[in-house]
């Protein structure tokens, strides 16, 4: 589904967004999905520029797919955040002003959040130093931003390599850490409906959770005051010191964070093969009433798809929908999908979260 930025054909191409969603389900028997909006314009609160040399000068630029020769030149960019917009052209004017920024810069990578703040990384094709360092300084007190310098095999960080977010869901505020490269939701207001309905889809429950692939504890936290406990996983060593950090940033007391591939859990869960990272922890003293999943792209892999057919439940957010009608079709003869939703947490493209909530038959 080709789509271009055309804020006034919002409506229709969200539209076929959930008729791509429902035709998926169909086969299901799936209730109506629940559509979750975008602001049709500055959503994205990353965003990443190559810099395009011309007469010497530098330009934020980006590429069609499969071509990085012919740059589209950019001032602003509309479906980012303000904030980002509102940075854009100050930093690259400074960084052409003063040869410490800008000589062999190549790249701008921003990241802001719903709170306000903005961390920026400038990337360069050479060695920075202290003296790089005291112009960053000046430049990151005159634009009220963070700021991290990239260089082959060094990174220099000014004061801190991460943002703090704050999402509101339920009526309560809770507190994110959001580290520099590490992934994070794009779209601040629909990850705030995705995290609501999470929510709502749960209810209250007096059993534990079980969540695989847990990122940054994003739907961990929120999900946490809905189980009594929850056992939550995630491989990247990024995102699990960003989890332990938001777990305590939040004192949050009823979260167990392990360091697990999926597959591991599933070797774990049957007994198969013992973790020294599961040491001191009774994995026998859980009651799991629901799986919590949002995995990559790839789906569910087929050990991870044979353990959630034990659960009572299982809530799945996904950002493929083609993967997950493929994992619903090997789920539909133990579980039946009762409720529905669609996330366009990526307006303009093809792309698009979804959610579902399956039920043991």
């Amino acid at each position: 589904m080709a789509v271009t930025f055309d804020p006034a054909g919002y409506a229709g191409q969200l539209q076929a967004k959930r008729q791509r969603l429902v035709e998926l389900l169909q086969p299901f028997a799936a209730p109506e999905p629940e559509v979750f909006a975008s602001p049709p314009e500055h959503f994205r609160l990353r965003a990443e520029f190559r810099l395009w040399y011309e007469d010497g000068q530098p330009h934020y630029a980006m590429f069609e797919p499969g071509d990085n020769r012919r740059p589209i030149l950019i001032e602003q960019l509309p479906i980012a955040s303000r904030r980002i917009n509102e940075l854009m052209m100050p930093l690259l004017d400074a960084c052409k002003a003063d040869p410490q920024l800008g000589r062999r810069l190549f790249q701008v990578e921003f990241l802001t959040t719903l709170s306000g703040e903005a961390l920026v990384t400038l990337c360069y094709h050479r060695p920075i130093d202290e003296q790089w360092d005291i112009a960053a300084q000046r430049l990151a007190e005159q634009l009220d931003i963070l700021l991290i310098g990239r260089s082959r095999g060094r990174r220099r960080v000014l004061q801190r390599d991460y943002v703090v977010e704050q999402l509101q869901v339920a009526g309560r505020s809770w507190r994110y850490q959001q580290i520099e490269g590490g992934f994070t939701q794009p779209n601040g207001q629909v990850n705030q409906h995705m995290l609501g309905w999470a929510l709502e889809a749960a209810g209250h429950n007096s059993d534990d959770l079980l969540e695989l692939y847990c990122g940054n504890g994003n739907f961990t936290l929120p999900l946490s005051t809905r189980f009594r406990r929850v056992l939550a996983t995630e491989l990247s060593k990024s995102s699990v010191r960003s989890a332990l950090e938001n777990i305590a940033d939040n004192q949050v007391d009823n979260v167990t964070l392990v360091r697990l591939a999926s597959e591991e859990v599933t070797q774990a869960l049957t007994g198969v093969r013992e973790f020294r990272r599961l040491q001191g922890i009774d994995l026998s003293g859980y009651q799991f009433g629901t799986v919590f999943v949002d995995p990559p792209r790839a789906g569910l892999d087929p050990a991870t798809l044979e353990l959630v057919k034990g659960y009572r439940r299982i809530l799945y957010v996904s950002c493929n929908p083609e993967t997950l009608a493929a994992n619903i079709a090997e789920l539909q003869h133990t579980h039946h999908i009762t409720r529905c939703a669609l996330f366009d947490q990526f307006p303009y493209t093809h792309h698009m979260e979804s959610g579902v909530l399956l039920e043991r038959r």
